[in-house]
């Protein structure tokens, strides 16, 4: 995890932003966890297979089809390898940053966010929030 001893720029923490979902996108799921504080990487994995191939599943699928459905994303993770960031969104004061996740080149409804915070150590980026 990157420790800055002042408040990272806007570009450093884009940095670390990307680093992390370069590596989520590889399936290096303990790595992304290094990268930012934060303890664990799978409600985001969950929340952008639901924005995404969940999002595109039949809707009219029977209970026993949602079931298999709802645990598809950890047996098979290649559609984290059709996700890309889109655009940042910066707060007013620079403190937190939100990116917009796209599938398949198309803006899903989950995007990501990310704050930068003061820990004993210096400043880090934490997060990511899921942001609906």
């Amino acid at each position: 995890m990157e420790i800055w001893t002042e408040h990272p720029a806007r570009t450093d923490v884009e940095a670390v932003i990307r680093r992390y979902f370069g590596l989520l996108r590889a399936g290096r799921f303990p790595e992304a966890e290094q990268v930012v504080e934060h303890s664990s990487v799978r409600h985001v994995l969950k929340a952008l297979w639901t924005g995404s191939v969940g999002a595109n599943a039949d809707e009219d699928e029977d209970e026993a089809s949602s079931s298999r459905a709802a645990d598809e994303w950890e047996r098979d993770l290649s559609w984290l390898g059709e996700l890309d960031l889109a655009d940042f969104a910066w707060g007013q004061t620079g403190g937190n940053a939100y990116v917009k996740v796209t599938y398949r080149a198309q803006i899903i409804e989950v995007a990501l966010g990310f704050w930068v915070k003061p820990t004993d150590a210096g400043w880090v980026v934490a997060g990511p929030s899921t942001l609906w």
